[in-house]
């Protein structure tokens, strides 16, 4: 269990496309902001320092040049300074290169005692010059809990949020790019009218309506508290908020507690943050924990052999083909 209680933020902002310095500003903005509120545990969306969907129209040599290594590149070294500074555990998303040039959708986590951990998405579709990370990422926090990392579509695949929660993460760091996309399933999130957006601050009723119903937050709602519920696990969701290339995300920042129930939320179409305070003494004993504890891992060998009917990630995001 944790050795007390913590108090975290969820971010939802609006990025600059391929403009890390804008971004890093709106990180620094949020962090002052996160301080002033006592918060120890900040996150920040995917990818949120050097954009999103239009990384999927770059060539190669356009990524590149967004990329940067971790943990010596300076968006890494800078997040490292601003948690030493505050006191505070930050993470933020993207684009890394790795020694060997492969590219990865990452996370990065910077603690104030001078630690960085992060964590490279295991299911990435965004560019087929990029590639998918191939472990789970749980670890330990100055702050006397145990963190997990999932990014985007990883916390689609029950899998893996279990194999998470059996690393003895205590809390889940969820950043996301979605809600407003043009997905394959039919009753499954859809487009958002991008004049909604533009027209925010006349209208915002009108947006905001999106963001709370099927497109958004109702969707969210299908899956994502039994995520938190079924592992035992408290879950930070940080997503996009607003225009990202030709689609509108949705925003819905919140903080769910073990037994999946949302501590705080926001259906703004607006950068905004969430606060909560998580309560170390509901881990013990709550549902999911118990659940677990009943396990039969005998049982389970299924669940490691393959189908013959799984897809590379791009290809289970994108085809338009029955498969």
């Amino acid at each position: 269990m944790p050795v007390r209680d913590i108090r975290v933020a969820a971010v939802q902002f609006c990025h600059a496309a391929g403009n890390k310095e804008k971004n890093f500003e709106t990180i620094e903005h949020f962090t002052a902001e996160a301080w002033r509120q006592g918060v120890e545990l900040l996150v920040f969306p995917e990818m949120c320092l050097t954009g999103y969907w239009h990384v999927r129209n770059l060539s190669r040599e356009e990524i590149v040049s967004l990329s940067e290594p971790i943990p010596d590149g300076p968006a890494t070294q800078r997040l490292l300074a601003l948690s030493e500074r505050h006191g505070m555990t930050i993470g933020a998303g993207l684009i890394e290169r790795a020694h060997d040039g492969c590219l990865y959708n990452s996370y990065v986590v910077a603690m104030p005692d001078g630690q960085a951990r992060h964590h490279r998405k295991l299911h990435c579709f965004i560019s087929p010059h990029m590639s998918s990370g191939d472990s789970f990422t749980v670890f330990d926090t100055p702050h006397g809990c145990r963190v997990g990392v999932l990014i985007c579509w990883d916390n689609n695949l029950v899998e893996n949020v279990r194999l998470t929660a059996l690393e003895g993460a205590e809390i889940l760091l969820a950043p996301h790019q979605t809600g407003g996309c043009d997905s394959r399933s039919p009753e499954a999130m859809g487009l958002i009218d991008p004049r909604l957006w533009a027209e925010r601050h006349s209208n915002p009723e009108a947006i905001e309506a999106e963001f709370k119903g099927r497109k958004g937050r109702e969707w969210l709602m299908r899956w994502l508290p039994s995520r938190a519920h079924d592992n035992g696990m408290f879950l930070v969701f940080s997503n996009g908020v607003g225009q990202d290339d030709n689609e509108v995300r949705t925003g819905n920042a919140m903080i769910l507690d073990p037994y999946g129930r949302i501590l705080a939320e926001t259906c703004k179409a607006a950068d905004a943050m969430v606060v909560a305070d998580l309560e170390a003494g509901l881990l013990d004993r709550c549902t999911g924990r118990r659940w677990i504890r009943g396990r039969r891992p005998e049982l389970y060998e299924g669940l490691c052999r393959p189908t013959g009917k799984e897809l590379d990630p791009r290809t289970a995001r994108f085809s338009k083909e029955q498969t």
